[in-house]
Order: structure tokens, then C-alpha cells, then sequence
């Protein structure tokens, strides 16, 4: 009966999880199609160095040490899931031990070492939250389910470690006392200390323990699984091909729109409109809502990992204008979420009213960006709010003609006097006869 309900346990849990994973992956290809293949090899060491070797988090040691602990021994830790798996189904118990022999409690003692690790990371973690009360994870734009969504998974790794650790020690004490079905291993690394708390337990109440403990452990697991497509965690998964895709140009490059340049063109050189393909569809300039901006920016936004290292770094929000980078990935993934169930209940997304801008990201929190890519030089893992911002930006100006009176006045500028000035370039030269004057 245990190994049924495990299986069916372990069939849901995958099942539910594949569903929403292929679910965020069509909410990201609601974006526009661009090819980020090109420079592979340069690709790849972003990969390795941003999401595998967290580089950026490094610039402060000792959260960079911290989080690369939490990060790095819970995935290690979970390698034994798999023997936790094929104990579920097949009906064993440690299934590696008689095969892996003295190995075995070497790779369990490591994994004990690394659940400590990540216990006290992730306390220090709490503390530095709710005790502390960093600025950045004190901000508004935090409150509600952001602030508690980082506390569950934070105290949820902490049961985890905590239910791993408590097993094994059940587990030595048992196996010392002969107990049928608990293979003879060595004394593993941390358990072996608590086994002491044990001692006068009898038998059957160390067996209670010590399933409880295992069915906890594994069922937290999958619990764990199926929640992380939910909360700002998944970047544990999308850091990666995030990394992958990063933008490769310089930060301080903007893309042009083909568009523009070819009608600067056309009025340069008349004579080639004439012999240009005409074209029936309109081009859109800029982004209004989640499908004119493209998949990595999508992607971008369920890859946040809230830290708010982009918001700390940015000058607008430091001067408390209303903009933060964070804010604007929050709510970029909202509104990717929001038209994912409108998609899940019509197949066809009809429009539901709503668009990113305006709705979800206002012109004022736009209009304060000063386009300095503090937040992209920040974001630990290639996350570029500017790209959006941009993008938003684009369309007020060019699709809604809303700009402010002092943008108008440049632009106006700009194409009359090829300066930002109001005045003429031969106005602007007087400057330097009457300093030789």
C-alpha cells in the first residue's frame, strides 16, 4: 500500500508540475520571436559564471558565500532524492548503500554537512528579513504575498533540512539495534551526534520517527516542486537559460527599429521609396502589453528573483520617485500570468480590456527612468528592466503622442536645430568668435 500511494504521490507531483512548466513556457512565447543564438561559447561562460558560479553575487562575500550554500547544497542535497524515489517505488530501503558500501556514508555525511549549511544560511536569511529588515526587502512594493511567499521557502528549506538530518539519525540508532530492513551503514557525519536524543526511545516509536521523517522529506519535496512555479524561487530553474540568452551587446546599446531607419533613409534618398516593396501592414513602434515585447523579455520577468538589487542600484528609486526595476518585472510577470489564465480558460486569448501599460505599469514610473543601467549592471542573473522600460516608452511616445512638454520641446529641437538647444547651429557657434573677440 506505501509503494501505491508513493507512486501515485510521485505521478501527481510530476504531472502538475510539467502542466504549469509547459504553461510559463507558452505564457513566454507570447512574446515576439528574436534569434539569441549567435557567440555560443560566449553564451555558454555566461551560463557557467552567472548561474552556476552566482559571479555577481560575490561583490558582497559574505552573502555571495551564503547564497551560494543555500543554493548550491540544497540542489546537491536533493541528488538523493533519486534513492528516495527508487526506495518509494521499488519497496526498499537505502537502496545505493549496499552497493556504494563505505562510499555510501562518505556521500551522506557530505550531504549532512551541506543541510547544515543551507539551515543556517537560511536562517540568517529570516533574520536579515524580518529582523534586520534590509531596506531593500523592507520596500512597499514587497508587501503581501512577495515578503511571505520569500519567508515560506526560506522556513520550508529549513523543515526540509531539518526532517533530512532527523531521519538519518533515527535510522543509525535502529540499525545499531539489528532492526530488520535497516542496512548497516556507517556513522554519518552530523546525524551520529544526535543519535544520543534517541537512545531511550523503543523501537517502534524510532521506526514512527524515522518514516514520518522520510514521507515528510519526500512529500515536502514535491510539495516544493509544484510550488516553485508559483513563487519568485523559479528563477532556481530559469537562471539558467536566462544566463544563456543574456544580452551580449555593450548595456549601453539601444536597438534601433528598422522601421525609423528606413523611413531616415527614404527622406534622405527619395529615389529609393519609390523602388521600395510597399507593405500592407502597419508597423507597431514600442511595446503596449505582453505580446510586443519579445520572449527573453518574458522571460526576464518570470527569471526575477526579487532581490531588489536593481531597485537599490537605481537612482530614481533612491530618490524616491515612483519607478523601481523590480516593480516593473513583478508586474510584467503578473500580466504574463493574467493573460496565461484568460488563455487557459479560451485557448484563443480574446482582449480582456487590460494592457501592461497603463494597467499594470504607469507613465509616470516610466518617464522617471534615466536609462542609466544601474539595474541591469545589478541583477545577478542578466535580468534587463531597461529593455522593458524602453520598449513602454517607445509606444507613449510614438503610438499615443503622450510625452511631456520638456521632451517635446527637445525633440523639436532636435530635428529643427540638430541640438537639444533652441537655438541655431550658427547661433551656437557665436560662442567661440566672441571668445576670440
Amino acid at each position: 500500500m506505501q509503494q501505491i500511494f508513493f507512486v501515485i504521490a510521485f505521478a501527481v507531483a510530476v504531472y502538475l508540475f510539467s502542466k504549469k512548466a509547459m504553461q510559463i513556457r507558452r505564457n513566454i512565447l507570447l512574446g515576439r520571436d528574436v534569434s539569441l543564438n549567435d557567440h555560443p561559447n560566449e553564451r555558454w561562460k555566461n551560463l557557467l559564471l552567472l548561474a552556476f558560479g552566482q559571479k555577481k553575487m560575490f561583490r558582497n562575500p559574505l552573502v555571495g558565500v551564503l547564497h551560494f550554500i543555500v543554493y548550491a547544497g540544497f540542489i546537491i542535497i536533493n541528488i538523493e532524492v533519486l534513492e528516495i524515489v527508487l526506495d518509494g517505488i521499488l519497496g526498499h530501503h537505502r537502496l545505493f548503500a549496499p552497493l556504494l558500501g563505505s562510499l555510501y556514508g562518505w556521500l551522506i555525511g557530505i550531504f549532512e554537512i551541506l543541510a547544515v549549511g543551507v539551515t543556517i544560511g537560511c536562517a540568517i536569511f529570516l533574520a536579515r528579513r524580518n529582523i534586520v529588515k534590509i531596506k531593500r526587502f523592507a520596500s512597499k512594493d514587497l508587501n503581501g504575498w512577495p515578503r511571505s511567499d520569500a519567508n515560506y521557502i526560506l522556513i520550508t528549506e529549513i523543515v526540509l533540512m531539518l526532517l533530512f538530518l532527523t531521519m538519518n539519525a533515527a535510522y543509525l540508532v535502529l540499525q545499531a539495534r539489528g532492526e530488520a530492513h535497516y542496512t548497516p551503514v556507517d556513522n554519518f557525519w552530523v546525524s551520529g551526534y544526535l543519535t544520543p536524543l534517541f537512545d531511550g526511545m523503543s523501537s517502534s516509536s524510532l521506526m514512527a520517527i524515522e518514516r514520518t521523517a522520510w514521507w515528510l522529506h519526500i512529500l515536502g519535496i514535491f510539495a516544493f516542486l509544484n510550488y516553485l512555479p508559483y513563487s519568485k524561487h523559479l528563477h532556481i530553474l530559469l537562471a539558467f537559460p536566462n544566463a544563456y540568452y543574456a544580452r551580449l551587446e555593450p548595456k549601453g546599446k539601444m536597438d534601433n527599429m528598422p522601421d525609423i531607419q528606413r523611413e531616415v533613409l527614404y527622406a534622405m534618398q527619395p529615389e529609393l521609396a519609390a523602388e521600395a516593396p510597399q507593405s500592407d501592414v502597419m508597423p507597431k513602434f514600442g511595446a503596449k502589453d505582453i505580446d510586443d515585447l519579445s520572449w527573453k523579455n518574458l522571460l526576464d520577468a518570470y527569471a526575477c528573483t526579487e532581490c531588489g538589487r536593481c531597485s537599490a542600484a537605481c537612482p530614481a528609486t533612491q530618490t524616491g520617485k515612483l519607478l523601481s526595476p523590480r516593480t516593473i518585472m513583478m508586474k510584467t510577470r503578473d500580466r504574463a500570468e493574467a493573460v496565461g489564465k484568460e488563455l487557459n480558460k479560451k485557448v484563443d486569448f480574446k482582449e480582456d480590456g487590460k494592457t501592461l501599460l497603463y494597467d499594470y505599469i504607469t507613465e509616470e514610473e516610466l518617464r522617471a527612468c534615466t536609462t542609466c543601467n544601474a539595474c541591469v549592471q545589478e541583477c545577478p542573473v542578466s535580468i534587463s528592466p531597461l529593455d522593458i522600460i524602453l520598449q513602454l516608452r517607445r509606444h507613449l511616445i510614438m503610438e499615443a503622442s503622450s510625452a511631456p512638454a520638456e521632451w517635446t520641446n527637445m525633440f523639436s529641437n532636435i530635428e529643427n536645430n540638430m541640438a537639444p538647444w533652441k537655438m541655431s547651429p550658427d547661433d551656437r557657434d557665436k560662442w567661440a568668435t566672441e571668445l576670440n573677440g
